[in-house]
């Protein structure tokens, strides 16, 4: 996994629709900007546009090979295993605090809307599966940290074995995670 502290990288991952494009990227391997235009239900030059601006700070790259011709442009993640950013070294550059800021803001509001969404009373639609779940364990850090590995293994193992696959059935879903003390016991 790539690993970054620029906080110029940061900004450009904040951008809702740039992020979007990274998650599609991850979760399909690789696509067409038309692809992901359909997707994203926008424009193709915007989606176009929007990946340019990440391959411009090397997040993502074009992936010849998988292109029909050479008109034909495929994209890719830089990095397959996707992208983390080291906050604290981030923080201390300049502009830093500002990049974290904008970034905070957009991951809160994604994360609100994820659970709207999914909690949203509405009619059932049997065509997509939604879930919410809260559950409390009792851990140590080192025991909250190997929860954090043995699910994100459950999740790559998933990745790795839809990934690529050209199933008109399949659609990106999130999976959000969070492990965290209850917010009154952080300090404890």
């Amino acid at each position: 996994m790539a690993t970054y502290d620029d906080p110029r990288i940061l900004r450009a991952v904040a951008h809702p629709t740039r992020n979007r494009i990274l998650s599609e990227l991850f979760a399909a391997g690789s696509l067409r900007a038309a692809d992901i235009a359909k997707v994203l239900d926008i424009p193709a030059n915007q989606a176009s546009f929007h990946l340019r601006q990440l391959a411009k700070y090397g997040l993502v790259e074009e992936a010849p090979d998988e292109a029909r011709d050479k008109r034909d442009r495929v994209w890719r993640l830089a990095d397959a295993d996707g992208i983390s950013f080291r906050t604290r070294d981030l923080r201390e550059q300049p502009g830093g605090e500002a990049a974290y800021a904008v970034f905070q803001r957009n991951a809160v509001a994604w994360g609100h809307h994820l659970v709207d969404r999914a909690l949203a009373a509405g009619p059932e639609d049997s065509s997509v599966h939604k879930s919410v779940s809260e559950n409390a364990l009792r851990l140590t850090k080192e025991e909250a940290e190997q929860v954090m590995n043995e699910m994100g293994a459950v999740i790559e193992r998933w990745r790795a074995h839809t990934q690529g696959t050209a199933d008109d059935d399949r659609i990106t879903y999130s999976v959000y995670q969070l492990i965290q003390p209850y917010p009154d016991r952080e300090d404890a």
